[in-house]
């Protein structure tokens, strides 16, 4: 398994691409917008810069890195000759099940089909296609060449072959697999996301201000980086999607999202991606300014 296709030339797309070809795989990186292959590309160009400028790779390898990636806007010309498929494409249901019924049809016949769905059902997914024992979630963390975890989620069809291949392969990558089964949220969003909701419910009912609870968090419970600014790193848009399908799919009250969360999207305060959510990114991509009042 050398040859490796990622759908999505976003954030998490490029990230795996980096990631794969680093490790010596051929890349095709597809997606329907030349614009988004150019910024993926110099995304990419500029972490294997900070990474020969921090000497953990030489310029070699960052040359290689590069030559190993080819793209395409053309899904069915990138696909055709990948022994597996990841898909990251925006988190929307509809989105990803007409993906993955084209790859169904333009993927060679022993090709895995791997979603880096945070929240949305494997077994749904792979329903949509004639091979759905081949069908595996592969939920990267961001920033995918940083992060060691790969959440390896398997859907009800998905074999044991498939899962023991695509668990080896994650090692080879660096990465540290772990296994879960397919339920909305899996592990990793499941937990994150009621704590990240309940931190903007604190917020939201006027229990302490911005700083006040990511400081808390930070120097409390000794988190990296405190729960408002992870939901605008993340974005509040993709919070707010995940909790919908935990709440959908649990019917649980505890997943419903806050308020001020729904309003926030709605009036595209996303996070860092739209220069402002719970802090003020206008003039810089860090946290160093609460946006503004909350209100109810």
């Amino acid at each position: 398994m050398k040859n490796i296709a990622v759908i999505g030339a976003g954030t998490m797309g490029n990230g795996i691409a980096h990631t794969f070809a680093q490790s010596g795989f051929k890349v095709q990186l597809i997606d329907l917008s030349e614009a988004n292959l150019k910024r993926g590309m110099d995304t990419i160009s500029k972490n294997l810069d900070r990474m020969v400028s921090k000497e953990k790779i030489s310029e070699d390898d960052k040359k290689a890195t590069l030559d190993n990636i080819t793209t395409f806007t053309d899904i069915t010309a990138g696909v055709k000759d990948a022994n597996l498929v990841v898909e990251a494409a925006t988190e929307n249901i509809d989105l990803k099940l007409k993906i993955f019924k084209q790859l169904d049809e333009a993927c060679r016949k022993d090709a895995i089909l791997a979603s880096n769905t945070s929240s949305i059902s494997i077994t749904q997914i792979g329903a949509v296609t004639s091979r759905p024992d081949m069908v595996i979630g592969m939920h990267f963390m961001n920033p995918v060449p940083i992060m060691k975890l790969v959440e390896i989620i398997r859907g009800y069809n998905t074999s044991d072959e498939v899962t023991k291949t695509i668990m080896e392969l994650s090692k080879t990558l660096g990465k540290v697999p772990t296994e879960v089964n397919d339920y909305p949220g899996f592990v990793a969003n499941r937990i994150l996301m009621p704590m990240l909701n309940e931190s903007i419910e604190t917020l939201y009912n006027g229990v302490a201000g911005v700083e006040e609870i990511d400081t808390v968090m930070k120097l409390g419970m000794a988190h990296p980086m405190g729960p408002l600014q992870l939901a605008d790193f993340i974005g509040l848009d993709v919070c707010l999607s995940i909790l919908n399908v935990m709440y959908d799919g649990f019917k649980n009250p505890k997943y419903a999202p806050c308020p001020l969360l729904v309003n926030m999207v709605r009036a595209g305060k996303l996070g860092v991606k739209s220069g402002e959510g719970f802090y003020d990114y206008s003039e810089s991509r860090k946290a160093e300014h609460v946006a503004k009042q909350f209100r109810k």
